[in-house]
């Protein structure tokens, strides 16, 4: 799954996957690295990478994420999918609605033409057998549904889209 996170006011994108043994990190298409989480009996956390072992202290608070390793303090900031998308479509989640990740349509709960209000429930997907529900991201109408329940779609495709409400 993709992860965003900020570092140093800078985004990196991390491809990240369970093993039965923990993580693995998809660094490209050809190159990954192995980690684990071990906690110890004291409470401190040590990372293995690749086999290499690193104590490391990790804490979070909401999407910020602290890390101490290796003498060095680290402060992350996850960003949701879609807000990561918005940002990278100048703005486009207030008028389009995007897959965060590939899956399929389970429910539409509105059509073109209805209006929305903000927070207000769009409609349910399911990837990876784990069901999301995408809301309005402000007050507007309806301007296209694009996919209808027990379509597919790939991760950044255009779900429904918004507009602005007219008097």
């Amino acid at each position: 799954m993709h992860h965003a996170f900020e570092f140093a006011d800078n985004q990196h994108g991390v491809e990240l996957s369970r093993t039965p043994a923990g993580y693995r990190l998809h660094l490209d298409e050809t190159h990954t690295v192995d980690v684990r989480v071990l906690a110890e009996i004291d409470g401190r956390l040590r990372l293995n990478i690749d086999g290499r072992k690193i104590d490391a202290i990790i804490a979070t608070r909401g999407d910020e994420v602290f890390i101490h390793l290796d003498g060095e303090a680290y402060q992350l900031r996850y960003r949701h999918p879609l807000e990561r998308l918005a940002a990278q479509h100048q703005g486009g989640a207030a008028d389009g609605i995007r897959a965060p990740m590939p899956g399929s349509v389970i429910t539409v709960a509105v059509a073109a033409g209805d209006s929305v209000s903000r927070g207000q429930t769009l409609l349910t997907m399911e990837s990876m057998k784990m069901e999301t529900t995408l809301v309005a991201p402000r007050d507007g109408v309806v301007a296209a549904v694009n996919f209808a329940a027990g379509q597919s779609f790939d991760r950044d495709a255009l779900l429904l889209s918004l507009e602005s409400i007219t008097a």
